[in-house]
């Protein structure tokens, strides 16, 4: 069977479309603008771009202008998500997917830190995250070597625990 694959552009030259979004960007003065190459990572998109707003008004006065100016240069957005509450608003133009969130917002999710691949090779390469846990070591074998040792204590579910189940009270006759 043979699979097709679209031709992909080459990582140092920007696309239009990407030239469009960040003069869009700073025209409305985004603040932290990042742009991440996620070719190799997933195929929903070739590029992301996170940026922040300085209000939920702001955030969103970002992404009406990016899609705005996209339409205006023939790129067609595929949808905006979270226009109204204003906190985090996806622009979906097909190869570049547009998050403009607040700071706050930005910072409690860390897309930077799940997209972008040359901080996280080397990361995970040096030492472990702040989450990572080790295996914890295997239980001692038991006196026949045959496997852990057992247990005589049976296991009780919660429905036999010790706590009786609430009553109801009586209605009043």
């Amino acid at each position: 069977m043979i699979t097709r694959t679209r031709p992909r552009r080459s990582p140092e030259r920007a696309s239009p479309l990407q030239e469009t979004v960040t003069a869009a960007l700073d025209d409305m003065k985004a603040v932290n603008v990042k742009v991440l190459d996620v070719r190799g990572l997933t195929d929903i998109a070739d590029t992301m771009v996170i940026a922040s707003g300085n209000s939920d008004r702001h955030v969103r006065s970002i992404a009406d202008n990016v899609a705005r100016k996209a339409k205006e240069a023939g790129f067609r957005p595929l949808g905006t998500e979270g226009a109204r509450d204003g906190e985090w608003v996806l622009v979906d133009l097909t190869d570049i997917l547009v998050h403009v969130m607040l700071p706050r917002v930005r910072e409690f999710y860390g897309l930077e830190r799940l997209w972008d691949q040359g901080e996280a090779a080397g990361a995970a390469e040096s030492k472990p995250g702040p989450k990572a846990v080790p295996n914890p070591p295997s239980p001692p074998l038991g006196d026949d070597q045959s496997g852990p040792p057992k247990t005589t204590k049976p296991r009780t579910s919660r429905a036999m625990s010790r706590r009786p189940a609430a009553r109801r009270p009586r209605p009043a006759t």
